[in-house]
């Protein structure tokens, strides 16, 4: 369709981000679980989050190619820190020192649901029989996994509730960030992520916790600047693209790429279930990123800012000269009436 070149298939590009950033926090569970062996819960997650913190820092855009975050803002980043930064990762880490580390991955699979029910609650994300297809089919996916790790017995049931609570937090906390996606995601990273350290290392303090070794800290920095730091830049710009439940049922896929590295680090307690539980989440992204949702559809007027291009048949106020790639300023909407593959980003929250 002539005008929207970057936006013929949105949930092509936001399935691809979420993707990225299921590989990256996939990844870091079982070695999250191998490298804090013996650590307290709140340093293990002090220190993921502090090596966020920093990739945060660096990724951090100048003020004319991404909105910046805001004072308005600090309530719901305090929300979101809290779900994110301390009670998930808290949750997770005393988990997955009491459950094998396939089995905790798997486990994670709940976000998807958390996630995509919230969105469509809080935010009336639309969920139509694609979407809800596609969320069943990486639910049944997990729940094939989990069930195969009860019956093998090689999972406890407190480590798989911690891991089952860091699920419900994270939903909360995906479903809170979608507000702040339109914000520069280094800023964003980093102020959730100097939020949910200064609270974790005051209680890893408090509660008497003991300081890791050299290589320890190391490695949980490491994989929270990636696994977390990282994956959560993807993560939001992914929302940015397709919302909050689709990037949240995309991100699902985690849980698979946890289990399986888990499994070539010496965990062997997956079987028939994670080839089924794999085919049917990989079956559920492919969905997602084949999904094409166009209709005619009004936009009322707006005043906004955020990162934009001009080629995406929603921005033609004018520029001189005008910007080459994506820019960000205030700008305004008039009301308009077209025609064209869309999500559920900031210009489409219409109803259905």
């Amino acid at each position: 369709m002539c005008g929207y070149a970057s936006s013929d298939r949105p949930a092509f590009k936001g399935g691809l981000l979420a993707l990225l950033a299921a590989a990256l926090f996939g990844v870091s569970t079982p070695l999250v679980q191998k490298l804090g062996h013996g650590l307290g819960p709140f340093t293990t997650a002090a220190l993921l989050y502090a090596g966020a913190a920093l990739v945060g820092w660096l990724l951090r855009r100048p003020a004319e190619h991404e909105a910046r975050v805001l004072r308005t803002d600090l309530p719901r980043l305090l929300a979101v820190a809290f779900f994110g930064a301390v009670v998930g990762p808290v949750a997770m880490a005393w988990g997955l020192q009491r459950t094998s580390g396939a089995g905790a991955s798997l486990m994670l699979t709940l976000e998807a649901l958390f996630t995509a029910v919230l969105a469509w609650r809080l935010y009336g994300e639309t969920m139509d029989r694609r979407v809800w297809s596609a969320v069943l089919l990486l639910l049944a996916g997990g729940l094939s996994l989990v069930l195969e790790q009860g019956r093998g017995g090689g999972s406890q049931l407190l480590g798989l509730i911690a891991v089952m609570v860091a699920t419900a937090a994270w939903g909360m906390d995906n479903t809170l960030s979608r507000a702040l996606a339109e914000r520069d995601p280094g800023q964003v990273v980093l102020a959730k992520a100097i939020l949910g350290v200064m609270a974790t290392t005051c209680l890893a303090w408090l509660t008497g916790e003991p300081w890791p070794g050299v290589g320890a800290t190391a490695g949980l920095l490491m994989v929270g600047a990636t696994g977390y730091g990282l994956s959560l830049r993807f993560y939001l710009l992914a929302q940015r693209e397709f919302g909050a439940a689709r990037t949240g049922s995309v991100f699902a896929f985690a849980p698979f790429i946890g289990a399986t590295l888990a499994l070539v680090l010496g965990d062997r307690s997956g079987g028939w279930g994670l080839v089924l539980g794999g085919a049917l989440m990989l079956l559920g992204v492919i969905v997602h990123l084949a999904e094409s949702h166009e209709h005619e559809h009004q936009h009322e007027a707006l005043a906004h800012e955020h990162a934009h291009s001009h080629d995406d048949g929603h921005h033609d106020h004018v520029h001189d000269p005008m910007p080459s790639g994506p820019h960000s300023h205030a700008h305004h909407h008039d009301p308009v009436r077209h025609t064209h593959a869309h999500a559920p980003d900031v210009h489409h929250g219409h109803k259905h």
